[in-house]
């Protein structure tokens, strides 16, 4: 069981890792960060974008209901990573990563991102 410092701790040590943020999803706001240079605006653009697929997914799939596991937006320099994780008293959060395309292995990282958000979750 880990805590949000070692969440954030941990998605830092993935091969690649640049920057890490923790966002209240409902509120667009950083709940923790680490290099990140604008925490707050990171924080409500990465909330956005990820409402914003969630809209465009629900619009176009004819099955009604599904569950995001993670969005990957990769820009000509880096990868994000953003895993929403609902958490039983702090409501949905999503951890964001920001990875070095150059370094990182988006496979490897999704996997060990997945596995310290569900350490983080059974806290």
């Amino acid at each position: 069981m880990i805590g949000i410092e070692d969440c954030l701790s941990e998605a830092m040590s993935i091969p690649g890792a640049l920057g890490a943020i923790l966002v209240d999803h409902t509120s667009g706001m950083a709940v923790a960060e680490k290099g990140m240079p604008d925490p707050a605006r990171s924080a409500a653009g990465l909330s956005e974008a990820f409402r914003a697929t969630i809209d465009g997914v629900a619009v176009s799939s004819p099955e009604g209901s599904f569950r995001v596991e993670d969005l990957i937006i990769t820009t000509d320099t880096s990868y994000h990573l953003i895993r929403p994780m609902e958490m039983m008293f702090d409501g949905p959060l999503l951890v964001c990563l920001r990875l070095d395309r150059e370094r990182a292995n988006l496979a490897l990282a999704r996997r060990r991102l997945l596995t310290i958000t569900d350490q983080l979750v059974a806290s």
